[in-house]
């Protein structure tokens, strides 16, 4: 499939990831809002161990990223039948790098946690209860990022909507079950909230799965087919965008890599992955080093900080389903040899994420009483109004973000990840440098705190549009 570069297509492609690549943040939000009923302990306990889980999934999601893009590149150049083969890779690549995460969820958090919390042994042991059950679902994490990458890459998003919407409903029926120990379920507190999120999260995979098994449409890309790795049937070099004129008269199957085992293939995506999985894990790393700080303020700051995090991850739903469409956008552009429309794209994506963001932030960061009332109730809004300094400049910061991240994405579309991670390490030094001196040398409200995100979006910004006017991406070839 050859993508066009009109609002609509972006939107089409944007809409279904906009809620499906959010799926962490879904279940993020859903255990948040129910723990906050539960004390004040639970509520900030999962502000931390929460940003923790997601940045756990960030790596798998991170490395998934390279399929995506090398999936968006084939279908550009309209070589289909090296989809499924991109696909195996990541999928094999996905599960044995789960292996290595439970391992670590399981033998070393006591440890690792202990380094961030050690002024609030309450929130310590919450964290590890709920660690404990949550650590299974990254098997069904990691093997549902490569499905959801698939159908990203190929430009067939509607299925991921879908199954967000599963996982969502599951997760907080069962959070609720499992929390408060409903209908003859056990009262298993925090716990509970991690076990709930790890059978949602199989149960949203299980659908997925049975969902490719029966899709007709994608037996063209050769999923359930282990191509020899000798097969060589390649028109033209690989590193350059296949002929239209030529492809007219292919059969689609027809098309493949030559020589390329699987292994040559996932190290193709480990190159562009491996950048992308570092500024992951680096970002959401970033808000476990700012709630550990945040932490030496006082479980009171905890909590008022994980109310704003949470606001921030339901706004910043649009941001993610723009990213990950302009990746598959971009890269497909390139596939064609329409290298000249990329930053057209980016800015097209750019505008079209703003539109949206601030058409949900305004109303929501302005009146978040009126918002936040049927999920937060009223049993103590004052954590709200105490909030209030905050969502001000998280209108800011989803205003730059909405730019940020697209073109951040942008710069991962054309497959120069390892720029992308240089820039990462330059504005994430800047970002946490501000933060360790603002809660260490000074007594600065919160809310200058948060404005750590507002320098971390400028640099990044500035600093993206300049390599990206500088073409150097266009000697990128995979």
């Amino acid at each position: 499939m050859q993508l066009d570069l009109t609002y609509r297509q972006i939107w089409r492609i944007s809409a279904p990831i906009m809620l499906g690549s959010a799926a962490q943040n879904v279940i993020a939000l859903s255990d948040a809002v129910l723990l906050y009923h539960l004390g004040e302990v639970e509520f900030a306990a999962i502000g931390f161990v929460g940003v923790f889980y997601i940045t756990v999934a960030a790596i798998g999601y991170g490395f998934s990223r390279g399929g995506q893009i090398m999936i968006a590149r084939r279908m550009g150049e309209r070589r289909p039948a090296a989809v499924g083969y991109t696909f195996h890779a990541m999928l094999l690549f996905e599960l044995a790098l789960a292996v290595i995460m439970w391992l670590f969820m399981h033998f070393a958090t006591p440890w690792f946690f202990h380094l961030f919390l050690t002024h609030s042994p309450e929130i310590y042991q919450k964290s590890l209860d709920y660690i404990h059950y949550r650590s299974y679902g990254v098997f069904f994490s990691y093997a549902g990022v490569a499905l959801i990458s698939l159908y990203a890459g190929i430009a067939r998003p509607a299925i991921i909507l879908l199954d967000t919407v599963i996982l969502a409903l599951v997760n907080l029926t069962l959070n609720y079950l499992l929390i408060f120990g409903k209908f003859g379920f056990p009262q298993m507190g925090i716990g509970g909230s991690g076990l709930a999120s790890t059978i949602a999260e199989g149960i949203a995979f299980v659908f997925f799965a049975i969902y490719i098994l029966l899709d007709k449409k994608n037996r063209p890309l050769g999923l359930f087919r282990l191509q020899r790795s000798t097969e060589q049937v390649l028109v033209q070099p690989r590193v350059a965008p296949l002929n239209p004129d030529v492809l007219d008269t292919l059969e689609p199957d027809l098309v493949y890599h030559p020589n390329e085992t699987i292994w040559q293939v996932m190290r193709h995506q480990l190159r562009i992955s491996l950048p992308v999985v570092a500024q992951a894990a680096v970002s959401q790393g970033s808000w476990v080093f700012f709630f550990g700080m945040v932490e030496n303020l006082g479980q009171h700051a905890l909590a008022v900080s994980n109310l704003a995090r949470t606001v921030y991850l339901l706004l910043s739903i649009p941001l993610w389903g723009f990213s990950a469409g302009v990746n598959t956008l971009v890269s497909n552009l390139i596939g064609q040899g329409r290298h000249h429309e990329v930053l057209l794209a980016a800015w097209k994506t750019g505008k079209l994420c703003f539109f949206v963001s601030m058409i949900l932030s305004v109303p929501i960061l302005f009146f978040p009483e009126f918002f936040l009332y049927p999920l937060l109730g009223k049993s103590d809004m004052s954590l709200i109004g105490q909030t209030q300094p905050i969502f001000y400049v998280l209108l800011v910061i989803l205003a730059l973000a909405s730019f940020g991240s697209v073109l951040n994405n942008t710069l991962a579309g054309t497959g120069a990840t390892w720029f992308g991670l240089q820039l990462q390490l330059v504005t994430i030094s800047v970002y946490l440098g501000y933060i360790y001196s603002v809660t260490t040398f000074t007594t600065w409200p919160l809310s200058w705190v948060w404005a750590a995100e507002i320098l971390y979006w400028l640099v990044t910004i500035l600093l993206v549009i300049w390599y990206l006017r500088s073409e150097r991406w266009h000697q990128v070839h995979f």
